[in-house]
């Protein structure tokens, strides 16, 4: 008798195991079909403005090299599949453009039936903010870029030597520099919302610059830019930027007191 009822609770732990399993999948099913159902619809939109990009990169390419106006300098192809290359990075970049506006806003509205009315006016009030950033980031990567090309322009002529450039290169190191210093400026409100959810505190971070500036110096270096000045120009903007946080969050948000 004790065998047989031995046996019988064996065998029911494997079916509490599996029915509680399913009663989580199916608590968290709806969520996870509306999740689906937004990544399939930005995905279609990144495809759909990649693929435009790709067939208009004539255009997109004139224009980058005309905000550029590097008159003097002479870009070129050097090989016949960078036709497509260009096509494709030309593509990728209207696809990111695009999507990113949409992907922001499809993350707010499925979030917000699960935040409180402060927390998403918060989450509203650092949106316009992020993209602020991001775009004095994008803008100061592309400036740096700039600087770079002119001065390469400038030492060609005063040492009398040609100059050619990769247009693939040319446009690829331009667009990676400008979107990693626009992720990069995201620091400060990724920081603060860190701070403010007391994953880290503010006292943590004022104990470790030493290691703050480090990874922005370690950062700036793996940029396209290979000079000492583009180094430091590229680091000044990150630490400056590390400072401003942690100033923030004492004198403005108090998170100093969490």
């Amino acid at each position: 008798m004790a065998d047989s009822m031995a046996k019988y609770k064996t065998s029911r732990k494997p079916a509490s195991a599996k029915l509680e399993i399913d009663n989580s999948m199916a608590k968290y099913m709806p969520f996870l079909v509306e999740i689906r159902r937004r990544l399939f619809f930005t995905l279609s939109v990144f495809i759909i403005a990649t693929v435009l990009g790709f067939f208009f990169y004539e255009k997109t390419t004139k224009l980058i090299l005309s905000l550029f106006s590097l008159k003097g300098l002479n870009i070129v192809f050097t090989s016949p599949f960078q036709f497509l290359s260009l096509a494709v990075n030309s593509g990728l970049l209207i696809g990111f453009i695009v999507v990113l506006p949409l992907l922001i806003s499809q993350i707010l509205t499925f979030l917000k039936p699960a935040l409180s009315s402060k927390e998403y006016r918060t989450v509203v009030f650092l949106l316009p903010v992020s993209i602020f950033l991001f775009i004095i980031g994008f803008s100061f990567g592309v400036i740096i870029m700039k600087y770079m090309i002119v001065l390469f322009y400038e030492k060609s002529l005063n040492l009398d030597i040609g100059n050619i450039l990769d247009v693939n290169r040319l446009l690829s190191s331009i667009l990676i520099t400008a979107v990693l210093m626009g992720l990069a400026f995201q620091f400060p409100i990724v920081l603060t919302v860190l701070m403010h959810l007391k994953i880290i505190k503010y006292q943590t971070l004022t104990k470790q610059r030493l290691w703050a500036y480090t990874s922005a110096l370690i950062f700036a270096a793996i940029l396209p830019p290979t000079d000492i000045l583009s180094l430091l120009l590229l680091f000044l903007p990150l630490a400056l930027l590390f400072e401003f946080t942690l100033l923030l969050n004492k004198m403005i948000l108090k998170n100093h007191l969490l």
